[in-house]
């Protein structure tokens, strides 16, 4: 068992965060008018208490579940702390979800109270505990009445009950897992789990991390990353959190915000990459040509720098360039924004040198659901460009070769610490495969430690396949290089046991359709994927992007271009953005092996 230092709860986490900072912002909405309301730490708790004094007077108490059914919201932590105060546990769901999902989880994790955020997710739910003998009441956030949410806070103001500080060993929440091979397991996270795991973010980055620090929430709290490093992270420093209105609305919400820092995933990254790049190719002219000068001059300085070299005339254009032209970006981001954290993949190094030299640095990490999540960490004073940092404060990582091909100087990856799940709920056979004897966690991904404690993760065991030639190939690192041309939305890469690999390739057909005005084609999604010049065009840019980075045997020969992308809603993505294979593979199989023939 591992010693947690104190708050080793999440309930004492938010009340000393609420007692050190109650006039401080804590949660921030966008209104009709496009700008912020904040709520205060203060309001939130009275609000936590209530809430905790209503679940109470419906019989819920330890180890009882409690779910929700919402995004990012003030609402959600209101659940969630009530929750916690009262020993029992939360199960988060996504508002994007396939019923089925949600059937599932509510009678898997044995929820008895439920919460949805709007009307019609109410309307969808609302017979569930007439199915469902574990679940008892369903409450709307988003309305009135006896089954709305405000309707139990105000239960609970007129009967409180006390807050209750569980053990660092007990459950706090159940995150079901995205899937890919069948139903979503529940991983089991006790409050120690989350308390250190943010505990020892904060200390890599406590210098830049005070209670004026603000993050633009991207990433859902239903899943480890977004809870862990910013809804329980900025509690306890005292900083504050504002929801983006949308992902459409991501580059409004960050001029209006003004976060210090945000935690996000590198498609966000690669997306604003590749919105500036296209900006400057429109605008063209002396405005192109004075930002690519900019960019090429904090490259060579980036590269001096790295060489122990200094050059005048380089420093002077780069304070040029800074004033000029990455200034404006940044102003882009709201102006204070001094850096991010990313992780699920690593960054592109072009894209994370690029994003360093406009004064942005972007800082990878590495984690799992099961390590609540965070097992390695960048940060300001060390880190490697195309590593996922250093392990964190009491967590260790081995890497077992045994699993690998002989000779290789990866292997499975291995986590120990008190991040470390309590295992798989109603699942001991599961929890058994990937839990070693001395407490352990095996990954099920590839990596290797250099000479200076650095991890770079070099593949997903679960995902690795071998061609016909006996090749090794690793889909998923191709996937996230193909992802990154401009013309390509989302692809899968295909080859277990056959003579060469194909892609599977969802056209961004945003910019298709501008790309086939300019050139005269027809812009219907089914006509133009049909043009020759069009998978030309795409193919030639696969092959120029993996060329020298990938074996010529691992380069898709062939592609088969698809009209619907992948997507939950459609059964064919996970809520990581991370393609079920077995369901695209048996949806394709006829296609896939016409390209075979």
């Amino acid at each position: 068992m591992y010693h947690y230092e104190k708050p080793d709860n999440l309930v004492e986490l938010l009340e000393t965060g609420v007692a050190k900072y109650p006039r401080n912002d804590l949660f921030g909405t966008k209104n009709v008018q496009g700008t912020y309301e904040w709520v205060t730490y203060e309001e939130v708790g009275r609000r936590v208490d209530n809430l905790r004094g209503g679940l109470a007077q419906l019989g819920v108490g330890k180890d009882d579940a409690v779910g929700i059914i919402a995004n990012n919201r003030t609402e959600w932590a209101i659940a969630a702390f009530a929750t916690y105060g009262l020993g029992a546990r939360f199960i988060p769901m996504y508002e994007a979800e396939l019923e089925s999902t949600w059937r599932y989880i509510i009678e898997d994790s044995f929820i008895k109270v439920l919460l949805v955020s709007k009307p019609e997710i109410y309307e969808r739910v609302r017979d569930f505990p007439r199915d469902i003998k574990n679940l008892d009441k369903v409450f709307l956030i988003e309305g009135d009445g006896e089954n709305s949410m405000a309707a139990l806070e105000k239960l609970g103001e007129d009967h409180p009950v006390d807050s209750v500080h569980p053990d660092p060993n007990d459950i706090a929440v159940l995150i079901y897992t995205s899937g890919t091979t069948g139903n979503p397991k529940g991983v089991l996270l006790s409050h120690g789990n989350f308390t250190s795991n943010a505990m020892a973010g904060y200390h890599l980055y406590q210098d830049d991390l005070d209670e004026d620090g603000r993050s633009l929430s991207i990433l859902p709290w239903a899943h480890a990353y977004g809870q862990t490093a910013e809804l329980y992270n900025y509690t306890q420093f005292g900083g504050s959190i504002a929801f983006i209105e949308s992902i459409p609305t991501l580059a409004d919400d960050m001029k209006v915000a003004r976060p210090t820092f945000i935690m996000a995933v590198p498609r966000v990254f690669n997306k604003i990459y590749d919105a500036i790049w296209t900006k400057m190719d429109e605008e063209g002219g002396l405005v192109k040509k004075l930002f690519v000068m900019s960019v090429e001059a904090a490259r060579d300085k980036r590269e001096l720098a790295d060489k122990g070299r200094t050059s005048l005339i380089t420093n002077i254009k780069c304070k040029i360039a800074d004033k000029l032209v990455f200034q404006k970006i940044r102003d882009q981001f709201g102006g204070r924004l001094h850096g991010a954290t990313t992780g699920s993949a690593t960054m592109n190094k072009d894209i994370a040198n690029f994003f360093w030299d406009i004064g942005v640095p972007v800082f990878d990490c590495y984690g799992l659901t099961e390590t609540s999540p965070a097992v390695t960490m960048s940060y300001f004073s060390a880190h490697k460009v195309g590593s996922v940092g250093k392990t964190l404060e009491n967590i260790k990582v081995v890497i077992d070769k045994s699993v690998v091909e002989e000779g290789s100087d990866d292997g499975e990856i291995i986590v120990y610490g008190p991040n470390v799940m309590h295992g798989y709920h109603n699942q001991p056979e599961a929890t058994e495969k990937v839990m070693t004897d001395d407490g352990g966690f095996r990954t099920g991904d590839r990596g290797r430690l250099d000479e200076d404690g650095y991890l770079y993760i070099t593949g997903r065991i679960k995902e690795q396949y071998k061609l016909a030639n006996g090749k090794y190939v690793f889909p998923s690192t191709l996937e996230e290089d193909i992802k990154l041309i401009r013309y390509v939305e989302n692809a899968m890469v295909y080859g277990d046991g056959r003579d060469y690999n194909i892609c599977l390739v969802v056209p961004d057909f945003l910019v298709l359709d501008k790309y086939a005005q300019e050139h005269n084609l027809p812009t219907e999604r089914e006509e133009l994927v049909k043009r020759e010049e069009i998978r030309e065009l795409i193919f030639g840019e696969i092959v120029t992007t993996l060329k020298g980075k990938y074996g010529g045997y691992e380069i898709p020969k062939k592609l088969l271009f698809l009209t619907e992308d992948f997507t939950v809603e459609n059964g064919m993505l996970t809520q990581t953005m991370k393609p079920k294979r077995h369901v695209v593979l048996e949806k394709y199989k006829d296609k896939i092996e016409e390209l075979y023939t």
